[in-house]
């Protein structure tokens, strides 16, 4: 796929996302990692020095069209140790995801910090996500790398992730970039019914992170839950070779096709 980032910059807040941003339903509308994380990195930098995003929570108000977007950021509750920051996206006039992240001060090193074990170590040969859709933007603007369950079943599974391209052509791409951009594709890994068949959909994503990554590659292991009125939850696990740096969660509205 050549193309030079997930999104052009304009000027004047305003962005053109490329074919990277793709959605596997539809051609013309955008998955929700790219929104996620673009939202996400210009609250972040709207922040003072030594503050670092510890939760991003996002909202998804219908599909995101594939066209010029806009983005206007506002500090919600400023501070020197604790800030929220507000993000909204529009496109066409009409607001279409709003993003607030909470970002805390950095200092010095506690007494006690706690290390996790870290997952499997990262395969060598690449999977397809959503192998029955082969050629979509998303789903190839990122290396996919499982180490338990499988694209081709439903059910819970872990995978590999890293992102190929810069968020913004440009920019160098952060920790919090390639955390988000792979965080809502949690519930596609982890599907339990058949997505050729059953929606998945989440209208939001809340993702709360200790640190950010070391390195290239984010590890998602995601678990599903259904109940029977259709409603359902996807958490996330996420973390880099060290171990744990957070978890994703996303409500889901579960469908038949």
């Amino acid at each position: 796929m050549d193309v030079e980032a997930f999104y052009l910059p304009l000027g004047d807040n305003r962005f053109s996302p490329t074919r990277a941003t793709e959605s596997p339903w539809d051609a013309d509308a955008q998955h929700g990692g790219p929104p996620s994380a673009l939202l996400a990195h210009l609250a972040a930098g709207a922040t003072g020095d030594g503050l670092r995003a510890a939760r991003v929570s996002v909202d998804f108000l219908g599909a995101i069209p594939r066209r010029e977007l806009t983005v206007e950021v506002s500090a919600v509750r400023p501070g020197r140790r604790i800030a929220l920051t507000e993000a909204a996206m529009s496109v066409d006039g009409r607001t279409v995801a709003v993003a607030r992240v909470w970002s805390i001060a950095t200092g010095p090193t506690p007494p006690v910090v706690t290390e996790l074990s870290p997952p499997p170590a990262v395969p060598t040969a690449n999977d397809l996500f959503l192998p029955h859709l082969p050629d979509w933007g998303y789903g190839q603007a990122l290396d996919w790398r499982y180490t338990a369950g499988s694209p081709d079943r439903p059910g819970a599974a872990d995978v590999w992730t890293r992102v190929r391209l810069p968020l913004v052509a440009g920019r160098p791409l952060t920790g919090l970039d390639r955390t988000l951009i792979a965080a809502d594709a949690a519930n596609g890994i982890s599907a339990e019914l058949p997505i050729s068949s059953w929606f998945s959909i989440p209208p939001g994503m809340t993702t709360h992170l200790t640190r950010e990554p070391d390195g290239d590659w984010v590890h998602l292991s995601c678990r599903s839950t259904i109940a029977a009125d259709g409603i359902g939850l996807c958490l996330g696990t996420l973390s880099d070779a060290r171990g744990e740096i957070g978890q994703v969660a996303q409500p889901l509205l579960v469908q038949q096709r």
